[in-house]
């Protein structure tokens, strides 16, 4: 070894010996290779440095040297970078790095600190051109070393893949026997509960659904424990959404052995991300390698149906029946862009009522208005009507098909409360019998037995209760008038569908078994494009439904009405006259002046006053000029006849007919006029006609 590179400076700092062992396997039975590492102190005694100033650094022991994970490794880069390190020990490079990217790093921190690194074979300096060089081929040759090593064990795994050979963990509800071959687990009530699991979500079509329905009727889903002291143990809990969709998304349960479906790469950072990988590039694939739950042809239905219930999958989104009363909801497409319409709704007079937006290009590029907006209740009306003439001729295989599955589905529910009923009492009797042989005198070791006995005879007291409940439930649901009630269903199922029990999810699926899309397209008339599941088609037209001023609207009749009538009367008088007849207004009430005069705004029509003037009618003042007397001496004349008026409002204003040949003269008529002039003042004080 040459020490000749080993100065006095080198001497003033400590020594870091750094021991690694790859797994916690070698570091239980490879210990020779870590008494090796440790021996290095010596070496450093040997070249001058005392024990006191040599620090071992083995907290990475059982770590991968391509672990950044590495807390050990850090600390020793961080003690070199701050000039703290004389020399650093390893065994071999392989100890300290398998990755060119952290030797090299290590290397010129080591040559920037003027740290002197030794292995085995003997001392090195990073500053010497030789050294480095040497440091360098150790490095690539130690990661090269690692990749023949994961290549030869990644060949020898994708060969026993390939001949679905390859043992690796299995989902609940198999197990391997003793030859290594996968079977169905021999607990009955596993396989009950993960295929009521299947029939649910083939019944419901939703994740969550499937596990609120679990939770409803109080199932409990299996679980094996694969770590931990109770390794390989069964146990019981309630169904979570996770669960579900690992289970459904699983093709273990068809009987198929796959490998490679999910592909690991490091980012820029150094993390690694996990992508799924298309069913093409899966490295193998093999079906029927083993009995399964289900058949392939209902898993490959199963993923499509949750890719179409995902929100994020997407903008051609196809969600699952929900509760609201939007029959079409998840299958409108708009008849402009193309795009899934979604549901909004509002309510009018205490009622609920759905309207369907096509709103995905309003939100992207923030336009003011959405796509279309279409009120559903016409569109709903409509395309019921058209499923009852297409359901109403199969009502009775309908009943027929919903009264057997209600049977299966209630004897599935009632067998695995039983068979959960059946493991407590066998635990609780197990319980019974340790609790039974240990000696009373033992309290200690008694009193556990004890209270693990109450605990499971308390399960089961429940468990019991569970499963009474589920049969009078289940007896309730299969009694002789309920199947009376069910074979009437079929005789008139129009009645059915229109009932206000059906709940407005089951009337959605019922939709969805026949049609698989409907296309809107509102312009002049209202199209309504139906696509059945067979791929028939027909198409629907339908009036645009009225908007709300639409609906508020005056009747033209009525607009026709008042206009005829201004020739004759006032506001007033149209409203008294209109409501005799028994006219509304758009709105249902009764007619008044001020709705009057709105309407004639609103429509332009003339009003009284111009009709009058184009007929040639003069103004008070203007038939006071003309016959050279008063104001007032007009209206007396009027008054006694001598004038002929014509009331303009409901202000009693009027206008005069222009006067003749025989027009009033003021001589003949001034002691007429004086005789009325104190009855005609007073009425004007008092309010009365001018």
């Amino acid at each position: 070894m040459n020490t000749g590179k080993v100065k006095a400076s080198h001497l003033q700092r400590n020594a870091f010996l750094y021991i690694r062992q790859s797994t916690l396997k070698q570091v239980m039975e490879n210990t020779e290779s870590t008494k090796r590492q440790y021996a290095l102190r010596q070496q450093a005694v040997a070249l001058g440095w005392p024990l006191e100033k040599i620090v071992v650094i083995d907290c990475d022991l059982g770590q991968s040297g391509a672990s950044k994970e590495r807390d050990g490794f850090r600390q020793l880069v961080a003690e070199v970078s701050l000039g703290k390190a004389g020399i650093v020990l390893g065994l071999e490079v392989s100890r300290l790095a398998r990755s060119s990217t952290e030797w090299h790093r290590l290397l010129e921190i080591c040559a920037l600190t003027g740290t002197l690194i030794l292995d085995e074979d003997g001392i090195y300096d990073p500053n010497d051109f030789n050294d480095r060089l040497l440091l360098g081929l150790k490095g690539t040759m130690s990661e090269a070393e690692l990749h023949v090593l994961k290549s030869r064990l990644r060949g020898g795994i994708l060969n026993k893949a390939r001949r679905g050979e390859l043992k690796s963990p299995l989902p609940i509800g198999f197990v391997y026997d003793d030859q290594g071959r996968v079977i169905l687990d021999p607990d009955q009530q596993v396989q009950e509960a993960i295929r009521i699991f299947f029939q649910t979500f083939r019944r419901t079509g939703s994740a969550f659904s499937t596990v609120r329905a679990f939770n409803e009727k109080r199932l409990k889903f299996p679980k094996r424990l694969h770590k931990g002291f109770r390794k390989g143990e069964l146990i019981w809990e309630p169904l979570m959404l996770s669960k579900a969709l690992q289970t459904l998304h699983n093709p273990r349960y068809t009987g198929a052995f796959f490998y490679g479906r999910s592909q690991v790469q490091k980012t820029a950072n150094g993390a690694k991300t996990t992508s799924k990988l298309s069913q093409e590039n899966w490295h193998a694939l093999i079906h029927d390698a083993h009995e399964g739950y289900i058949s392939w042809e209902e898993f490959e239905e199963n993923r499509r149906q949750l890719k179409e219930n995902a929100r994020a999958r997407g903008l051609d989104r196809k969600s699952s029946p929900r509760e609201g009363n939007a029959l079409l909801q998840g299958i409108v497409i708009c008849g402009l862009c193309g795009r899934r319409m979604t549901v909004r709704y509002h309510t009018k007079k205490q009622h609920i009522l759905p309207s369907y937006l096509c709103q995905r290009e309003e939100i992207e590029h923030a336009q003011k208005k959405p796509c279309q907006v279409i009120p559903g209740a016409v569109i709903d009306d409509a395309v019921g009507e058209l499923l009852l003439e297409v359901i109403t001729p199969l009502s009775l295989e309908v009943t027929l098909a919903v009264q057997e599955e209600l049977n299966a589905r209630a004897a599935e529910v009632q067998n695995q409360h039983l068979k959960q009923l059946e493991r407590l009492r066998y635990e609780a009797e197990l319980a019974r019998r340790r609790y039974m042989r240990v000696d009373p005198d033992n309290r200690l070791v008694a009193s556990q037995l004890e209270s693990e006995w109450n605990d499971r005879l308390r399960a089961l007291t429940e468990a019991q209760e569970e499963y009474e409940k589920q049969c009078q439930s289940s007896s309730a649901l299969l009694d002789e008038q309920q199947r009376l009630e069910i074979l009437q269903i079929a005789t008139d199922f129009p009645n059915l569908w229109r009932s206000k029990d059906l709940p407005a999810r089951e009337r959605k699926r019922i939709a969805r078994l026949i049609l698989e899309d409907v296309t809107l397209l509102k312009k002049e008339q209202l199209f309504v494009h139906v696509r059945f599941k067979g791929g028939a088609c027909k198409t629907l037209t339908l009036k645009p439904p009225r908007c709300a001023w639409q609906i508020r609207k005056t009747a033209p009749g009525v607009v026709q009405e008042i206009d005829r009538l201004l020739e004759y009367h006032t506001h007033g008088e149209i409203a008294t006259i209109l409501n005799e007849n028994g006219f509304k207004s758009g709105e249902g009430k009764p007619f008044s002046s001020s709705i009057v005069w709105k309407i004639c705004h609103n429509y332009s029509l003339k009003d009284r006053f111009t009709r009058l003037r184009e007929a040639g009618m003069l103004t008070q003042e203007e038939i006071a000029t003309r016959l050279d007397v008063s104001p007032l001496t007009v209206r007396i004349w009027r008054k006694n006849g001598l004038l002929k008026g014509h009331k303009v409002n409901d202000k009693n204003e009027y206008l005069y007919e222009p006067p003749g040949e025989n027009a009033p003269q003021k001589n003949k008529r001034k002691n007429l006029a004086k005789s009325h002039l104190l009855v005609s003042t007073l009425a004007c004080d008092q309010g009365g006609a001018v």
